[in-house]
């Protein structure tokens, strides 16, 4: 039971991710230069694209460690620290299936 609640979970977390990345791309599209906005509303609107985009990096690499963690499942890797090769709290899992490292390796 605990395999199959693990599965589910990882392949929902990568398709909400991916919806996540798409919003995001769709919010940092450039700003047409006919646009008209004042100076202000501009830099702030290159201050919010710049937020943005880094969120779009961080959900990225969510999905690659997503991706990752689902290509494991069913092997002998799977929930197991890469770093010091201990198990990862079941907890920690259905908590951040990304997680590639337990608690002490991550920090």
């Amino acid at each position: 039971m605990e395999s199959e609640e693990i599965k589910q979970k990882i392949l929902s977390e990568i398709r909400r991710t991916e919806l996540q990345i798409e919003e995001y791309k769709e919010m940092t599209k450039p700003e047409a230069p006919d646009c008209a906005i004042g100076r202000v509303s501009r830099m702030d609107a290159i201050n919010n694209r710049s937020v943005t985009e880094a969120s779009l990096r961080q959900a990225r690499g969510k999905l690659k460690s997503l991706q990752r963690v689902s290509a494991q499942l069913g092997t002998k890797e799977f929930g197991l620290c890469m770093k010091c090769k201990q198990p990862i709290p079941i907890g920690r899992i259905l908590f951040r299936p990304e997680s590639l490292f337990c608690v002490n390796c991550a920090q």
